[in-house]
C-alpha cells in the first residue's frame, strides 16, 4: 500500500548537522519523509507561503532570526505544521519556552541518529493525528450535544459536574462555568428535592434507569418543568460517571394544568348548571333533534310525572303532553316546531300540561333551539313553570278591580263600562237609563261609635238588601264609604227610577241585627236619568250626586230628581272645598264666643269658641257650611289646630289685658282627636301661648271617645294630668257606655239642644234631660244645656238645679272684641245677658 511521505522543512544554518537529519530521515523505511533543507528563517518563511509543511524542524540559532522570535515568525506562518523545535546544549531552556508557545515538542541535535529520529518523529506525528481525531470527536459531540432540544448533564465517578450543554443552560439557567464541578441535585426545586432524590436512592439500589419530573427553579424565581433520565457511563462494569437528559416539559405541564383547570372548571359548570336547573322554580325539558327526550331537571319530573330515567329516549309528545285550555284539544308541541323553524317559539295562551297520572296545571314560557359549534339545530330546550296559581290570582285580580272588596259589588270602573253599554242599548231601543246616588244617612255616627267593623258588616247587609230590590239586568256599585250607585238600564220614564227609589227606602227602613245591635240607616237618594241630564256617566253621576245632597238638605230618607238649578249649589260648594286651601293659608277664618251662663248666680263662667269663615266673596260663611266638606277633603286637622292655637292666645290675651277670663271651650273632631301626637300638639300649643291648662276645655263627643274606648281613656288621662279641662258634648244623641263614663275622666256633660228644644212641650225630653241632670250630680260632673232659647226652658233648667246654660237667650255667639266687653268688671252682666 502506497502512502505519500511526510513533507518536513528542515531549517537549520549548520549544514553538517543538517546533512546529518537529513541522511537519518532520507534513510527512512519506505521514504515515509521528504525533506526540505534550508538554511535561513527568510527563505523558510519564503517556502511556507509558497508550500505546505506537515513538519517543521526548526533550529532556534539561525543568524537572521534567533531564538523564540523565530519561533513565533514561522508559528504564524504555519500554524497547522508539526513545530519540533531543534535546540544545542546552550537553548535548551529556549526550547521549552517555545513549546509553551505552542511548540510540539524539542530534539536535543546531540542524540539525531537514523534510527531514533524517524521513530520519535512518527509518535509525534500519530500523536498529533489522535489529538485531532479526539478534538475532531470531541467537538462533533459537542456540535451534536448543543443542537439537541435535551439538556445533557455529564457527572465523574464523584458525581461533579464534568460537562454540560447549551439545552440544559437554557433549562436550569445556568452556565456552563456555574455547573461544571456542582452535582446534579442542586437546580432541583425545593419543594420537589426530597421526592426526587427518595426517587433516586430507590433507583440506584435497584440498579434501574433513573426517570423522573421535576421542577427547576432559575435564579429569577422562574419555574421550569423537566423530565429527566439518568443512565451511567460504564467501562466495563466500572463506573465512569453519569449522563443525564433533561427535557423541557414546561409546555406540557401547562397544558396538561390547563387541560385539568378546564376539566375541573367544566365539572363544576356541569355540576353547578345540574344544581342550577334543580334548584330554579322553572321546569326544564331538553330534547334532541329527532324530539326525543335527553333530559328533565327535577321540577319538570314532578310537573311532568316522569323521572328523567324513564323519560330517556322518549318522544316528547308522550312526556309533555299538553293541550288547550279552551278546547281541551292536543295543543302543538312548541319544541318539534322550534327544531324545525329554528326559532324560540311561546307556548300557547291558556296551555294546560297533563301530568303522567292526568293531574293538570296551566303553564307558561317557551321554547328554543340548541346549536352545536356550526350552528346546526342539535336538540331543543323548554322552560315551562306552573301559573295555576297566578292565572287564578289574575283572574281573581281582574274581579278585584272592578269590584269592591268589602260587599263584592261592581265599582266605578264597571259602572262606567256597564253604563256605556246601557246608552247604547237604549239610544237604539228609545229607552232612558236611570242613575241613583245613594247615601246612607247618619252612617258615619254609627261607624265612630260601634268601630269599622260593625261600619263594614252593616254596610254588606244594606248592599245585599240593594242587590234584592233591582233587576238581574241593573246594577248596582259602591262608590265608596257609604254610598252607592244604582244603574237602572232600559227604564220607560223617570217615574221608573223614583218606584225604584221607594223600593229601597223600604228595604233599608228595616233595622239592621249587627253583632247585637239594632242598627237603623236611612238613604238620601239623587236620580239623574239619561239622556235628559248628561250624555256620559261622569255628567250623570255628578248631577244624581248633586241632587242626593238636596236630598239630605230635605230632611234625608228621601230621593230628589237632579234640576239644573240645583247645580247653583254644588258650584258653590266645589268653591268652598277650594276655599278652604286659601282661608288656611291667607288666615280668613276667625273665632266668635258664645257665653256659658251659671245658672244660680248668673255670671259668665266660659265660653265656647265658635269657627268663622270670612270668605272674600261667599261673606260670612257658618261652620255648617264648610266643616263638613273639611272633614271630607282633610283639612279639618290643619283648621282645628288653628282653632285651638287661636283660642289659647284670645284668652291669654285678655288675661295679659286684666280681663276677667274665663275657660274657653274648644270642640274636637274625631280626626284630631285620632290624629297622631294629638295630646303633645295640646301641650305644645299651651306652652307656645303661655295660657294656664284650667283655662281651656275640650268638648268631644261619644261617639269619638267610644270608638276606641281603652285608647281614648288614656288620652283623656294625659289631657287630665296636664291640667286641661273635659266635656263631653251632644250627649245623649251617642252609644256611650256607663262603665266607661264612670272611668273617662269628665267634668262636664253637655246636654244636646234637640233635647232642650222641647223640654217644656215634650215629656221623653224633660225625662232625659232630667235624667241627665240627675247623673251628672251623681258623677260629680257639671251639667251644661245646649240651645237654651227661651224663658221656660231656662226655668225647666233652673228647677231640675242644672249648672249651666248656653244659648241664644243669654246671647249669640260674638266677636272677640264684643265678648272682651262681657269679661269688663264694670260690666252689669245679668241684664244685658237675658230678660227678667
Amino acid at each position: 500500500m502506497n502512502v505519500s511521505p511526510n513533507t518536513v522543512l528542515l531549517i537549520e544554518d549548520d549544514s553538517a548537522d543538517a546533512a546529518l537529519i537529513q541522511a537519518a530521515l532520507g534513510g527512512a523505511e519506505n521514504s515515509l519523509f521528504r525533506v526540505e533543507w534550508v538554511a535561513r528563517l527568510a527563505d523558510a518563511l519564503e517556502r511556507l507561503r509558497r508550500e505546505t509543511f506537515e513538519v517543521i524542524l526548526l533550529d532556534l540559532s539561525l543568524p537572521d532570526g534567533p531564538g523564540l522570535d523565530a519561533f513565533d515568525q514561522v508559528f504564524l506562518a504555519a500554524p497547522n505544521a508539526l513545530i519540533l523545535v531543534l535546540s544545542g546544549l546552550t537553548d535548551e531552556e529556549t526550547a521549552r519556552q517555545a513549546v509553551e508557545r505552542g511548540a510540539h515538542d524539542y530534539f536535543a541535535k546531540g542524540h539525531v541518529d537514523a534510527h531514533w529520529l524517524p521513530r520519535a518523529l512518527r509518535y509525534v506525528i500519530e500523536r498529533k493525528a489522535s489529538r485531532g481525531a479526539l478534538q475532531g470527536s470531541e467537538a462533533r459531540f459537542r456540535a451534536m450535544s448543543d443542537a439537541s432540544p435535551l439538556g445533557i448533564f455529564v457527572s465523574d465517578a464523584e458525581g461533579s459536574c464534568v460537562y454540560t450543554n447549551a439545552a440544559y443552560h437554557t433549562i436550569s439557567g445556568l452556565t456552563l462555568e456555574q455547573t461544571l464541578g456542582t452535582n446534579w441535585s442542586m437546580a432541583i426545586h425545593p419543594e420537589d428535592r426530597e421526592r426526587v432524590l427518595a426517587e433516586w436512592r430507590v433507583a440506584a439500589r435497584g440498579q434501574v434507569p433513573f426517570q423522573t419530573e421535576f421542577r427547576f427553579l432559575q435564579k429569577d424565581e422562574s419555574i421550569v418543568w423537566t423530565r429527566v433520565n439518568s443512565a451511567a457511563i460504564l467501562d466495563g462494569k466500572t463506573s465512569l460517571g453519569l449522563v443525564q437528559t433533561v427535557e423541557d416539559i414546561t409546555e406540557r405541564k401547562t397544558a396538561e394544568f390547563t387541560l385539568r383547570v378546564a376539566e375541573e372548571n367544566l365539572f363544576m359548570e356541569k355540576e353547578r348548571a345540574q344544581v342550577t336547573l334543580n334548584s330554579i322554580g322553572d321546569a326544564v325539558l331538553t330534547t334532541d333533534p329527532l324530539g326525543q327526550v335527553t333530559y328533565l331537571n327535577q321540577v319538570a319530573e314532578t310537573m311532568t310525572g316522569w323521572s328523567c330515567e324513564e323519560a330517556l329516549g322518549r318522544p316528547i309528545a308522550e312526556v309533555f303532553n299538553i293541550l288547550d285550555g279552551a278546547t281541551r284539544e292536543a295543543a302543538a308541541n312548541p319544541m318539534l316546531r322550534a327544531i324545525e323553524d329554528d326559532r324560540t317559539v311561546g307556548l300557547a295562551t291558556n296551555s294546560v300540561l297533563v301530568r303522567r297520572d292526568g293531574f293538570e296545571s296551566s303553564i307558561e314560557d317557551s321554547a328554543a333551539p340548541i346549536h352545536n359549534r356550526d350552528g346546526q339545530v342539535t336538540g331543543a330546550v323548554i322552560v315551562f313553570h306552573d301559573v295555576s296559581e297566578s292565572r287564578a290570582m289574575a283572574l281573581e285580580m281582574a274581579h278585584l278591580a272592578q269590584h269592591d272588596f268589602l260587599t263584592g259589588l261592581p265599582n266605578r270602573m264597571l259602572l262606567t263600562e256597564r253604563f256605556s253599554h246601557a246608552m247604547g242599548l237604549a239610544r237604539r231601543h228609545r229607552k232612558q237609563v236611570g242613575l241613583l246616588f245613594l247615601d246612607l244617612d247618619r252612617f258615619k255616627h254609627i261607624n265612630d261609635s260601634l268601630g269599622h267593623a260593625v261600619g263594614d258588616r252593616l254596610l254588606q247587609s244594606v248592599s245585599n238588601r240593594l242587590v234584592e230590590c233591582v233587576r238581574a239586568t241593573d246594577t248596582v256599585c259602591r262608590q265608596g264609604g257609604d254610598e252607592f250607585v244604582i244603574l237602572l238600564a232600559e227604564i220607560e220614564q223617570p217615574q221608573d227610577a223614583a218606584h225604584v227609589a221607594e223600593t229601597l227606602r223600604t228595604a233599608l227602613s228595616t233595622p239592621h241585627l249587627i253583632d247585637g245591635h239594632e242598627l237603623h240607616v236611612t238613604p238620601s237618594i239623587g236620580i239623574s236619568v239619561f239622556p235628559d241630564d248628561g250624555d256620559n256617566v261622569d255628567i250623570l253621576m255628578q248631577n244624581a250626586d248633586t241632587a242626593m245632597y238636596h236630598a239630605k238638605a230635605n230632611g234625608r230618607d228621601t230621593y230628589r230628581f237632579f234640576k239644573a238649578e240645583m247645580n247653583a249649589r254644588a258650584v258653590r260648594r266645589l268653591a268652598v272645598d277650594s276655599g278652604l286651601r286659601r282661608a288656611l293659608k291667607q288666615g280668613e277664618f276667625l273665632l266668635h264666643y258664645q257665653p256659658k251662663i251659671d245658672l244660680v248666680s248668673g255670671a259668665i263662667i266660659g265660653a265656647e269658641a265658635l269657627i268663622r269663615w270670612q270668605d272674600p266673596v261667599l261673606g260670612l260663611v257658618k261652620p255648617d257650611q264648610f266643616v263638613p266638606i273639611a272633614e271630607e277633603n282633610g283639612l279639618i286637622v290643619p283648621i282645628g289646630q288653628w282653632v285651638l292655637r287661636e283660642a289659647c292666645r284670645q284668652v291669654q290675651s285678655w288675661i295679659d289685658a286684666g280681663l276677667h277670663a274665663v275657660p274657653v271651650s274648644v270642640n274636637i273632631s274625631a280626626a284630631e282627636f285620632r290624629h297622631e301626637g294629638f295630646v303633645g300638639d295640646v301641650a305644645m300649643i299651651l306652652a307656645e301661648t303661655g295660657l294656664a291648662p284650667r283655662y281651656l276645655e275640650l268638648e268631644l263627643t261619644e261617639s269619638i271617645l267610644m270608638r276606641d274606648a281603652e285608647s281614648a281613656v288614656s288620652m283623656l288621662e294625659s289631657l287630665k294630668t296636664m291640667g286641661v279641662q273635659l266635656a263631653i258634648d251632644d250627649f245623649g244623641t251617642g252609644y256611650s257606655s256607663l262603665s266607661y263614663l264612670k272611668r273617662f275622666p269628665i267634668d262636664t256633660l253637655k246636654i244636646d239642644q234637640s233635647f232642650v228644644r222641647d223640654i217644656v212641650t215634650d215629656a221623653d225630653d224633660a225625662t232625659i234631660v232630667t235624667a241627665v241632670i240627675d247623673m251628672g250630680r251623681n258623677l260629680k260632673q257639671r251639667v251644661i244645656a245646649e240651645g237654651v232659647e227661651t224663658h221656660a226652658q231656662l226655668a225647666f233648667l233652673q228647677a231640675r238645679q242644672c249648672d249651666e246654660g248656653q244659648g241664644f237667650h243669654f246671647s249669640q255667639p260674638v266677636p272677640a272684641e264684643n265678648f272682651a266687653r262681657l269679661l269688663s268688671p264694670e260690666n252689669d252682666k245679668r241684664p244685658q245677658l237675658w230678660p227678667g
